[in-house]
């Protein structure tokens, strides 16, 4: 258990606007791109292609759309743009060198990315900004979590943000340790923008996350960086 915020004390939410919303939520050194709106037509690498060979026409002009996201953040990184195919646990997998996330949910999608040199793993996460339907509350929240959450802002939603900060530590952690991680396993506490999250499993060296996390223009956005050389960054 990581704890509960002071009494009287209430966590209030960064409001931004959404563009570059996602920006707002990284630390320096990590590139990132998003879109909000219907899906723009974009096309898809061949290795990209059977992933969503059989798919519905909705979830493979997603699947396109933040790919284009992530064709554009790794230019602004620099970086030769190449395929990034779905890999095991429908991961993407990024050129070699390179860590990063994508995420999209209802009228938006993001991706972000970094040099291997000096992130060991990096996980975003975006959610429309609207409470959980009690029974998922259930499922992804511990008692102590719900009761810390009484320090938050109603308005902010927090229980949805919660549920993407460990969308985010999610996307830290299985690419770096290839096995699953519950909502369980995790602990996470809101504070100010920001969060800490405390891991169960043993795997990526350190068992406590921090990211941030913000709210505005009907979304939620969250992210997590975790820095090669073992400190976690705090994304301030």
């Amino acid at each position: 258990m990581i704890g509960v915020a002071p009494s009287g004390f209430r966590v209030r939410a960064p409001r931004v606007d959404n563009v570059r919303m996602i920006e707002r939520v990284l630390p320096d050194g990590v590139e990132a791109a998003e879109h909000a709106g219907p899906p723009l037509p974009a096309p898809l690498f061949p290795a990209e292609e059977s992933a969503v060979a059989k798919a519905v026409p909705t979830r493979r002009s997603e699947y396109a759309a933040v790919r284009a996201c992530a064709r554009i953040a790794l230019r602004r990184l620099g970086v030769p743009v190449e395929a990034v195919p779905t890999g095991p646990g429908r991961a993407p997998v990024w050129p070699q060198g390179i860590v990063g996330s994508m995420t999209h949910c209802e009228g938006y999608r993001a991706a972000a990315v970094a040099s291997a040199e000096d992130w060991s793993g990096l996980g975003i996460d975006a959610e429309v900004w609207a409470p959980l339907p009690p029974e998922v509350v259930e499922m992804v929240m511990s008692l102590s979590e719900r009761s810390a959450l009484g320090a938050v802002d109603p308005a902010v939603c927090p229980d949805r943000v919660l549920f993407s900060a460990k969308e985010s530590v999610y996307k830290v952690w299985y690419p770096m340790t290839s096995s699953w991680l519950g909502f369980e396993d995790v602990e996470v506490m809101l504070g100010d923008g920001t969060f800490v999250a405390r891991i169960g499993p043993a795997g990526l060296g350190t068992d406590v996350l921090h990211g941030r996390w913000a709210v505005g223009e009907g979304l939620i956005v969250t992210a997590v960086a975790l820095a090669r050389s073992g400190v976690v960054d705090p994304c301030s």
